[in-house]
């Protein structure tokens, strides 16, 4: 099965004169809705169109992915304007990809494709062993999700293909939030996956996201790094218990992880138990913000203190009430790190770059009475490269203070 045998006659979209042709032909993979000449013909195309991109000498610059509803009016999926977008074309991506994290890991639990920088516009891939989950993000992927799945199949022998939906990206490219099963049978069980030497709980079918946030993976070890034997640690917004797992299985005597969500702190809980530390493990459910205040009035102090919150800024409108919230974290969190210990502050918001976010957190450990060293700072792990030319691939940062 492919999606085409050949390549169809395809429409032809070509950039305005002011648009940055420049930057496309350098590796910038989108085409915004301003940037593209519009006309009746191009605002009929259907979401997930393939077209030729021309630029104003009407010079082809490579095969894009259409969606005149999105913002992001076309995306670059190959240079070669001819490409046939089938089984093999999705393999040979995916092999690529393949290649790169067996290099890295040793077991296969992994993101094996991050959207744009695996060269797959939109489409994001985590691995749980013989389980992928795919989010196809884009139009242009989920009009080809038979040829993905096959593709993905072949390649790397997986038997379960799940399909999640939940993507705030998704409802920006006008698509449904309906998961499915690709192939084989959904998990009735959350599967176990092991980094840093804890043991967390990933739901494939009822978590966030596509069941684990693997790209705290470098950040966690980082923080296990800081832990001291007997060490009490406090985790907030915590998901399946990330930081805090990891700090249990450092040697922390305590870790309190705190969340929102009372069906991650029993996958938390669970991993916990898996680990053998179930003993040391305390969780707090309840609104993050009330749980920091309750503990600064409880006069509770953890030697490690860790707030790896939601997106705050995702979108540039967000920006400034998001870097307020992060300013807040901080003012409520630092009041709780004992003389000498360490605060690790997180943001996976892409519109809120790193000194924005340095500073509010800055001013938030000042606003809480506190000042310290900034020890550390993280990203996301390799199995999610960045785009250099994409600075939203490179959404996630960590910085770690030592408290005074």
């Amino acid at each position: 099965m492919t999606a085409s045998s050949s390549a169809p006659e395809r429409a032809r979209v070509k950039l305005k004169p002011k648009a940055n042709a420049r930057a496309l032909r350098h590796g910038f993979p989108w085409v915004y809705a301003n940037e593209l000449v519009t006309d009746r013909r191009t605002r009929k195309l259907a979401p997930g169109t393939l077209a030729v991109l021309e630029d104003e000498a009407m010079t082809p610059l490579g095969l894009v992915a259409m969606n005149p509803e999105s913002k992001i009016i076309a995306r670059i999926l190959d240079r070669d304007p001819a490409a046939v977008i089938d089984t093999d074309w999705f393999a040979t991506r995916l092999r690529r990809a393949l290649e790169l994290r067996e290099q890295l890991y040793d077991a296969p639990f992994y993101r094996l494709v991050h959207a744009e920088s695996d060269g797959l516009a939109g489409v994001v891939i985590d691995r749980f062993g013989d389980a992928c989950v795919v989010q196809p993000n884009a139009a242009w992927a989920e009009s080809h999700l038979e040829a993905l799945t096959e593709a993905l199949a072949a390649v790397t022998g997986v038997t379960t293909i799940l399909k999640n939906a939940t993507g705030r990206a998704r409802g920006l490219e006008g698509l449904d939030d309906q998961n499915a099963t690709l192939l084989g049978l959904a998990p009735e069980a959350p599967i176990a996956v092991g980094m840093n030497g804890a043991t967390y709980m990933a739901d494939l079918t009822g978590g966030q996201k596509t069941g684990l946030f693997y790209d705290q993976r470098e950040n966690h070890g980082f923080a296990a790094r800081l832990v001291k034997p007997g060490a009490k640690v406090l985790d907030v917004f915590s998901h399946v218990g990330g930081f805090g797992l990891a700090m249990l299985a450092a040697g922390a005597s305590e870790a309190t992880c705190v969340d929102g969500s009372a069906p991650a702190l029993d996958l938390a809980a669970q991993g916990a138990a898996a680990g053998g530390m179930a003993d040391r493990f305390v969780a707090r459910q309840g609104d993050a913000f009330e749980e920091l205040t309750k503990l600064g009035e409880e006069g509770a102090q953890f030697d490690v203190v860790i707030c790896d919150p939601p997106a705050f800024a995702p979108s540039k409108p967000a920006l400034e009430a998001g870097l307020r919230a992060y300013e807040r974290v901080a003012k409520l969190a630092a009041p709780l790190v004992a003389p000498g210990g360490y605060l690790g502050l997180c943001s996976c918001s892409h519109a809120a770059d790193l000194s924005k976010f340095r500073n509010a957190s800055a001013r938030g450990i000042g606003r809480g009475g506190r000042r310290g060293q900034l020890l550390h700072t993280g990203y996301a792990g390799p199995d999610h490269p960045q785009l250099p030319q994409l600075a939203e691939s490179g959404y996630l940062k960590a910085v770690f203070f030592r408290l005074d």
